[in-house]
């Protein structure tokens, strides 16, 4: 009996070392294909979704860049119209001041030599020719000139003695200018 005491204490220790518990797998590594097969499967995913959100990101960055670049074409073009907007004002102002101008001229050029406000209208006329000077006004240079249509404009052609033909031999009113614009061409006399 005592060994069958034995044998059955025996046994029933060795039917459980035999047996594995439900909480300890029977291989080492039981799941290892298995994970290996999720994290790929994960890896794809998350490979994707990355290409995905990278090709989503330089969609956002080309549309910001075109946006930024739009922006500055619009300010540029706003800048460049209200210069225009300026130039075309400022013409327009200083075309009325041209008559002005010419009337000062004539008084000068038929002044009496003895009167002292002769001195006074030489004043004003220098002092009105320097503010459109300082604006970028500037007559047109023409007596001596070839004649040019986009800086004169012909009031007749004679013939003249000592002057190629094509000259101007006379300015009847000065032209000028404002920068590289012509505000108002010179009136002038050619030679035949």
């Amino acid at each position: 009996m005592s060994s069958k005491k034995a044998q059955k204490h025996i046994e029933p220790e060795s039917q459980e070392s035999l047996e594995a518990p439900a909480e300890v797998p029977a291989e080492p590594f039981p799941a290892a294909e298995t994970v290996q097969a999720v994290s790929l499967e994960e890896s794809e995913a998350l490979k994707e979704q990355l290409e995905e959100l990278q090709a989503q990101t330089a969609e956002y960055k080309d549309g910001w860049q075109r946006a930024v670049a739009d922006f500055q074409n619009y300010r540029k073009r706003i800048e460049r119209e209200n210069g225009e907007v300026y130039q075309n004002a400022l013409a327009i102002i200083i075309k009325r001041y041209l008559p002005i101008l010419d009337d000062l001229e004539r008084a000068l050029r038929s002044r009496p030599p003895d009167l002292a406000w002769v001195e006074g209208i030489e004043l004003i006329y220098r002092k009105l020719q320097a503010i459109l000077e300082a604006e970028g006004v500037k007559r047109i240079e023409a007596e001596g000139q070839v004649f040019d249509p986009n800086l004169h404009e012909a009031i007749s052609q004679e013939p003249a003695e000592g002057h190629e033909n094509g000259k101007v031999i006379a300015v009847v009113q000065n032209g000028y200018m404002l920068g590289e614009r012509v505000i108002r061409p010179a009136m002038v006399r050619v030679a035949q």
